[in-house]
């Protein structure tokens, strides 16, 4: 089955001026303006978001993945020609830029972050070997594709989380946290999930305090939580009590 993308790689490369295959460096110029336009409209959504990895790094990611795979494909001596397999410097793409993304989450006692803006990394190079390999319908659609759910779902997965925000509470190092944690939750009918408890660091601001970091199962709106948020830190004589956003 020929494709569009295949049409127009055949249409361009069959191009000539006095013997020279111009068709050829067009097609290249395409691959790689079209990664910085692709990429750079999702580097720019990080960006605009504030995340740690923005637009240089997800333009770099990207059009390097494309020259990779241009270089795959037309960077050796046509002596080799049935010798090189085209797919394996892509294969060795897809494995650096995952070590890269993981550079980007980092995980706290609220949960992990940064694991969107890791995924982003990651399908940029995709974008770019889709380019580099002249499937530019397939890097044009997956685009469009990703950036309605970076945009869009946003609300909805605002929505979910809402039900189950991760709450931060630090108390007196000598209070049962735990015990305490379980009885206000019992009363408000709340199901919990422990992530973490320890002792708060020397940079904390409260240095003879236990943390305890756990996610909320909750209902019945907003002032029921807010009830049982003082409820919480009346019980446990808490220093602080705060909600936090745990995903992106």
């Amino acid at each position: 089955m020929t494709t569009i993308d295949q049409k127009i790689a055949e249409l361009l490369l069959g191009f000539e001026v006095d013997g020279w295959p111009v068709g050829n460096l067009i097609l290249v110029a395409i691959a790689l303006v079209l990664s910085v336009v692709l990429c750079g409209a999702i580097g720019i959504e990080r960006e605009w978001k504030g995340r740690s990895a923005g637009l240089r790094t997800h333009l770099l990611v990207g059009v390097g993945s494309c020259i990779v795979m241009l270089i795959s494909i037309y960077g050796f001596p046509a002596v080799f020609e049935n010798k090189r397999d085209v797919a394996r410097l892509a294969a060795a793409v897809i494995t650096g830029v995952g070590f890269l993304g993981a550079g980007t989450i980092v995980h706290r006692g609220s949960g992990i972050k940064g694991l969107t803006t890791a995924a982003t990394i990651w399908i940029v190079m995709a974008i770019g070997l889709a380019c580099g390999s002249f499937n530019f319908v397939i890097a044009i659609a997956s685009t469009l594709i990703i950036l309605f759910v970076l945009v869009s779902f946003q609300k909805v997965e605002a929505k979910i989380n809402k039900r189950s925000p991760v709450v931060i509470i630090n108390v007196p190092k000598d209070t049962p946290i735990l015990q305490k944690i379980m009885q206000v939750s019992r009363e408000y009918e709340y199901q919990i999930q422990i992530y973490s408890t320890e002792f708060a660091g020397a940079e904390s601001a409260y240095k003879d305090a236990i943390t305890c970091t756990f996610r909320l199962n909750c209902s019945g709106g907003d002032e029921r939580l807010t009830r049982y948020l003082t409820a919480l830190e009346k019980e446990t004589g808490a220093y602080s009590v705060r909600l936090v956003n745990s995903h992106k």
